[in-house]
């Protein structure tokens, strides 16, 4: 499909975030099927997609692709297989908006991580949208231990798994413009398809479910994991943080017009503070050239 690859990064990376923002409302629709059955109808449907997707960009040369991303492939590939894991048992067992708040902190994880592994110095600017960003984190999950249960608690702890995954992906393909990486989004979906394999028991559910499973699958992340990772190639990681804000706006509002699920005051505070401290980074620290 080198039609994606004509397009803009950054419309790329918005258009596959907004992919995303309906997984919340798609987790919380299954009406019978487990969290282990979700994860694995799941990623099996998105492991085809993408596989497709391989399949007509590289036509013969499909198994070459896995070979040319090589151990940074791999290592992405298993990282986003813990993190897919990691998001359905958030959105199963926490709010739709908690856990896409939460997920909101991958920018955070990205300049931390670009300064470990990048050698990108992290500025005022940046440190002090870190400190306000994990302000608004502590509020959420404070939030969690008066007004939410246990599980919502827990919830909340394993939904931090997601943005670092997120961002060791991005750091991953900013490390290695010239390597195709969606060979790895294939690897992490077989890896979190066995994870549900393995846990779920039975792999039966009703027709239903199944739909909402393909539709997670193909259309949430297939398509929104593809066009992130292609765009992230020609995009900063900080724009792409920013552009993946789309995500945590519009996750809570499709769970609030859809599912009727209204977060608590507190984490919509929690998560204003969340947004505007990557507003703050993407505004008011020095331009780098990428």
């Amino acid at each position: 499909m080198t039609i994606l690859n004509k397009i803009p990064g950054t419309v790329l990376v918005l258009l596959g975030a907004l992919c995303l923002s309906f997984g919340g409302i798609i987790v919380k629709s299954f009406e019978g099927a487990n969290l282990w059955q979700i994860l694995f109808w799941r990623q099996t449907f998105f492991s085809i997609i993408v596989a497709l997707y391989l399949l007509i960009t590289f036509k013969k040369k499909f198994f070459k692709s896995f070979h040319a991303s090589g151990l940074p492939g791999l290592v992405a590939g298993i990282f986003l297989g813990i993190g897919f894991s990691a998001y359905v048992f958030a959105m199963y067992h926490t709010t739709v908006a908690n856990t896409l708040f939460i997920i909101s902190t991958e920018t955070i994880f990205l300049a931390l991580f670009g300064y470990i592994f990048l050698k990108e110095k992290i500025n005022l600017v940046t440190l002090i949208s870190i400190i306000m960003g994990m302000s608004g984190v502590l509020l959420i999950i404070g939030s969690s231990l008066s007004i939410q249960s246990s599980s919502q608690f827990f919830g909340n702890i394993i939904a931090f798994i997601m943005p670092i995954s997120f961002a060791v992906l991005i750091v991953i393909v900013r490390k290695y413009p010239k390597v195709d990486m969606v060979p790895s989004q294939f690897i992490a979906g077989i890896f979190a398809a066995l994870i549900g394999y393995f846990v779920a028991g039975k792999l039966s559910i009703s027709s239903y479910d199944l739909f909402l499973g393909f539709l997670a699958g193909t259309f949430q992340i297939g398509f929104g994991f593809i066009m992130i990772t292609i765009g992230s190639r020609t995009t900063p990681a900080a724009v792409v943080g920013i552009l993946m804000l789309t995500e945590a706006v519009f996750g809570p509002l499709w769970a609030w017009l859809f599912i009727n699920e209204v977060p608590p005051i507190s984490v919509i505070i929690g998560g204003g503070i969340i947004i505007s401290a990557i507003l703050f980074e993407f505004f008011f620290s020095p331009k780098k050239k990428e």
